[in-house]
């Protein structure tokens, strides 16, 4: 009894040690980056008894509700076709996602554009804004062109998704696209499933990292939103990618496989877990 007491000991600091940066890091994603630790340490422990310990200490996270409404599609500017139904990507810079959330720095809203490479989930492109205006859609697109043009055999058929916003319809941003040949996507009846990967990687960047950051104003707010897009592409595995890291799937373009399965608490078992 002593030495699984120990054990859970040990899990648990190593658990608050990788929780120190990635404060949201879902059980499934810590199981994967601790299991070299626990075959070191010659811990035998299977998934859902650490989902168990999880529970039992409350470090098990739960998904928040969105509540800010960031798209404004009643608008007279040209809205495109939904390119990507049934799309799947297979390499890195062949879809981009984009996208735009909020977060409350010093007690008012400011606003992130977020662009995603599809395959490799790597943040590209991102700004944050004090206000809802293209502009910041606009910087976010410009840092994701800059990156791409070092690799310009990637600018074939590229294409980039969004909703129907007007940050995305306005003509300085479809200029933009079309100046560099990326095809233009936009999702057609506001259901966010038309844009899951764009709506993901938000809800990841807010929960996991910038609710735990108490910037005291935006030049503090950009240094830690700097941080969070740095630990998310280089640090955090993700499970739609192998467990690997959206930055060295980028970076290789390595083929992987989706790693989750359904994970919820059943009456049979009583295990407690969360959507991760």
């Amino acid at each position: 009894m002593e030495d699984v007491e120990f054990e859970h000991s040990l899990i648990l600091k190593e658990v608050a040690k990788i929780r120190a940066d990635h404060k949201r890091l879902g059980g499934r994603k810590l199981y994967g980056r601790l299991e070299p630790f626990m075959q070191e340490h010659q811990i035998k422990m299977g998934r859902d008894k650490f989902f168990d310990l999880l529970s039992m200490y409350g470090l098990l996270v739960r998904r928040r509700k969105r509540r800010v409404h960031t798209t404004n599609s009643f608008h007279w500017l040209k809205k495109y076709d939904n390119l990507i139904e049934q799309f799947e990507a297979d390499r890195q810079n062949q879809l981009w996602v984009s996208d735009i959330t909020y977060w409350k720095v010093a007690g008012k809203f400011v606003y992130i554009s977020l662009i995603t490479d599809a395959y490799s989930r790597k943040i590209v492109g991102y700004q944050l804004w004090e206000t809802l205006e293209a502009e910041g859609a606009i910087r976010a697109l410009k840092k994701a062109i800059s990156g791409l043009l070092r690799r310009p055999d990637d600018c074939f058929e590229l294409i980039h998704h969004s909703d129907r916003g007007i940050q995305y319809c306005c003509k300085e941003y479809t200029q933009l696209l079309k100046q560099n040949q990326i095809q233009i996507s936009m999702t057609q009846n506001g259901d966010p499933r038309e844009n899951a990967i764009a709506e993901r990687v938000n809800g990841i960047l807010k929960e996991e990292y910038l609710m735990h950051y108490q910037p005291k104003d935006i030049q503090q707010a950009i240094q830690c939103l700097d941080r969070a897009v740095y630990l998310y592409n280089n640090q955090r595995p993700h499970l739609s990618i192998g467990y690997h890291t959206p930055e060295y799937i980028h970076q290789t373009g390595v083929k992987t496989h989706k790693a989750w399965k359904s994970y919820y608490p059943t009456k049979n078992t009583g295990v407690k877990s969360e959507q991760d």
